[in-house]
């Protein structure tokens, strides 16, 4: 799977929300979060089948569309290729840039621990 789009995570989260769900209705998502014409929506759905982001079935009356990519794939990939061409690869180049600029709830930071100590955890797994 390569990057996705903007576009193509819009049309995505409709489809992760429901699917199979038919092209008036992703349609009408699109027109409603994102302005977008009837055809812009159209043209994107079958710019994704083509590229095996989602499936189209035509056997009916009218076509439904499916995610054929997981929302979870979709963000580990997503975030593995922000944090190569960002941060060269970098987690901790991540973490402090971002708490540099924010200030972090005792909250966060709890979790924070709690993900560290599992990640340390499973290291001889």
């Amino acid at each position: 799977m390569k990057e996705l789009s903007g576009a193509e995570w819009h049309v995505l989260e409709s489809l992760w929300e429901g699917s199979p769900k038919i092209g008036s209705r992703i349609a009408a998502d699109m027109a409603e979060r994102k302005g977008w014409s009837r055809s812009t929506t159209l043209t994107m759905l079958r710019r994704m089948t083509e590229k095996k982001l989602i499936s189209c079935d035509d056997s009916g009356k009218v076509k439904s569309y499916m995610p054929l990519v997981g929302r979870e794939e979709a963000v580990k990939r997503e975030t593995e290729s922000f944090l190569n061409r960002v941060y060269n690869g970098s987690v901790s180049m991540l973490i402090n840039g971002f708490v540099e600029k924010n200030k972090l709830s005792a909250e966060e930071i709890e979790e924070l621990r709690q993900i560290l100590d599992n990640a340390e955890g499973n290291d001889g797994n």
